[in-house]
């Protein structure tokens, strides 16, 4: 945690970039286990890492699991397991992933156009609730900025659920992007990288320092610095 803000590494795929994200202080590993992903890795990749990756919290990054893919990630050992969705999932569908896993680690990132909300089905079933950019095309990982405003107003709507700010978070937006959505979680990915799925240390590092100053900043102006 880095005053007080929890941090994820996400897409890691060696041991070098654990260690990097370990060393700057991150709560959370994210490992991208779908194949379109430029960060992908199989669960077999994994399972050969872990016994020599930090100890960190490990997140499983999936796109819609069948049942069995999302148990042999449990069998695995993830701490959480972020799913992203496309809208159309059903309530059932979403209940069934929560009932495998469990409310409290599974991490839900639904898939939401402009204007639309976070169902209440999604808030009811999982603890974690992440909200990345939008694109028709992808889920997650788009390196474009979130809808800030949407993250903020959730945030505000709904403090029962941990929300997760992710979406084309930088060195230099992460002062903006706090001050603007008073995020205590966020996830960033392409924005420390030299190459997808190669993470930069030198951009982890400024990284950290911005979220660091910009949650200094937030406090002052916010009049809680030093409480």
């Amino acid at each position: 945690m880095i005053d007080g803000i929890r941090l994820k590494v996400c897409g890691i795929t060696s041991l070098v970039d654990a260690d990097f994200a370990d060393r700057c202080g991150a709560d959370c590993l994210g490992f991208i286990l779908y194949p379109k992903s430029p960060r992908y890795i199989s669960l077999e990749q994994y399972k050969a890492m872990a016994p020599r990756l930090p100890d960190r919290r490990k997140v499983a990054v999936s796109v819609e699991p069948s049942a069995t893919e999302l148990e042999a990630m449990q069998a695995a050992g993830f701490d959480y397991y972020q799913i992203h969705f496309r809208p159309e999932t059903t309530d059932r569908q979403l209940a069934e992933w929560s009932r495998i896993v469990g409310e409290k680690h599974l991490w839900l990132a639904p898939k939401l156009p402009p204007g639309v909300d976070v169902s209440a089905a999604t808030r009811a079933v999982a603890k974690f609730v992440m909200l990345d950019a939008f694109q028709n095309d992808a889920f997650g990982g788009t390196g474009m900025p979130g809808d800030w405003a949407k993250f903020a107003r959730h945030q505000a709507a709904y403090p029962g659920n941990l929300w997760i700010l992710a979406g084309g978070l930088n060195a230099e937006n992460i002062g903006a992007a706090l001050a603007a959505t008073g995020a205590k979680f966020v996830d960033v990915n392409s924005g420390v990288e030299s190459a997808p799925g190669v993470k930069s240390e030198a951009r982890l590092k400024a990284f950290v320092v911005a979220l660091h100053n910009g949650a200094v900043a937030r406090a002052a102006a916010s009049g809680t610095l030093g409480a």
